[in-house]
């Protein structure tokens, strides 16, 4: 299964970081949709009922957009059918953030979005899954091994949480309703071409529900599993059905080519992710700070504590507040609130992952 998450990128490294090319071979940029950037905010420990980021087609909020033309929007993880016919989304009485391969059309709650093509990609850094053991669970992060030209980029502010913070602010990239992506080629370059941490690209169906006494439409999805890779079964028997490659990712996303049977033959059980132990704090979705990503030695039984510089980071950040930032959301939770001070701008995952001597176990 797949309950708890961590995607740190601001938003305009979110987009860099999923580019992606469309039925011409043309390399796209996705842009936000409108007003979405400012619902999501970087999180360490992201949790279902947050506010996560997902790639899908532009062509289901503009219907002559091209059905290859993606978008980024920030959606509800736990998915909330369109036909629910109550107002308070906390009445549904069953679990959605996760949905079995297997049976995903047996279930009216999946199976009408899925036949209408409404195939999204979530994107993370990783996600957690915790192994059980005789006294308690030991949690692990779980992502896609990091190749040596992808995860290397550093610059000079990287550390400055002033810059960091300045850079956040004016990270968002709304999307204009003629255009949902920007080409990345000028005279043949890409400019700007991302090297930094490989997003894990999980699939998913997603659905729009309007509160029956009116207001505004809620997207919402699901996280598709599938049966744990041979690398994983020890520590969990579910993992999350991760699309490996921009042609998987391709496929998934084009409803118009690729129809719902066809498209399902791509979730597949795949030993391609790596993973690391960490630390407790992780159990608590309360807990939003790097700490929560730092490899764990086993072999000690100390926990880590939060660094001289994140506290540092924290207490300026919270005195220092971007003033053109909107209210956070209200129905995320205070830690998911407080997830833009705490994180830090680029690279957090590699700087914890290079200050820990042991490497992440692959097997």
């Amino acid at each position: 299964m797949c309950g708890r998450t961590a995607c740190t990128l601001a938003p305009d490294e979110v987009s860099r970081a999923c580019s992606y090319r469309n039925r011409g071979g043309r390399r796209r940029q996705p842009r936000w949709r409108d007003g979405d950037a400012d619902k999501y905010r970087p999180s360490y420990n992201k949790s279902p009922q947050s506010m996560s980021p997902v790639l899908l087609s532009q062509r289901h909020f503009d219907k002559n957009a091209p059905v290859d033309e993606c978008v980024l929007a920030s959606m509800r993880w736990g998915l909330v059918p369109a036909w629910f016919k109550e107002n308070d989304t906390s009445k549904m009485h069953y679990s959605t953030s996760n949905c079995r391969s297997e049976n995903i059309l047996e279930r009216k709650s999946y199976k009408d979005p899925l036949v209408k093509g409404q195939r999204c990609v979530i994107l993370a850094d990783g996600f957690y899954e915790w192994m059980r053991q005789e006294k308690n669970k030991q949690p692990y992060f779980i992502y896609f091994p990091q190749t040596q030209g992808a995860s290397q980029e550093k610059t000079e502010d990287q550390d400055d949480p002033t810059t960091s913070a300045r850079n956040k602010e004016n990270s968002e990239t709304v999307c204009p309703p003629e255009e949902a992506s920007l080409d990345l080629t000028e005279g043949g370059e890409a400019p700007g071409e991302w090297t930094g941490w490989r997003l894990l690209t999980m699939a998913g169906v997603f659905d729009c529900w309007t509160p029956p006494g009116g207001g505004e439409p809620l997207y919402s999805y699901s996280v598709i599993t599938v049966n744990a890779s041979p690398n994983l079964q020890s520590i969990h028997d579910r993992m999350p059905a991760i699309l490996d490659g921009e042609e998987e990712v391709r496929k998934w996303l084009d409803f118009g080519k690729v129809k719902c049977l066809d498209a399902l033959k791509l979730l597949q059980s795949k030993d391609i992710l790596t993973f690391h132990p960490v630390s407790s704090l992780v159990n608590n979705s309360r807990n939003n700070s790097p700490e929560c990503l730092q490899p764990l030695d086993l072999n000690s039984k100390k926990e880590p504590k939060p660094t001289a510089s994140s506290k540092m980071m924290m207490s300026w950040l919270t005195s220092n507040t971007p003033p053109k930032r909107k209210n956070p959301d209200t129905r995320e939770s205070k830690g998911e609130q407080e997830s833009k001070a705490q994180c830090k701008r680029k690279g957090a995952l590699k700087q914890w992952l290079q200050g820990a001597k042991k490497k992440p176990r692959t097997n």
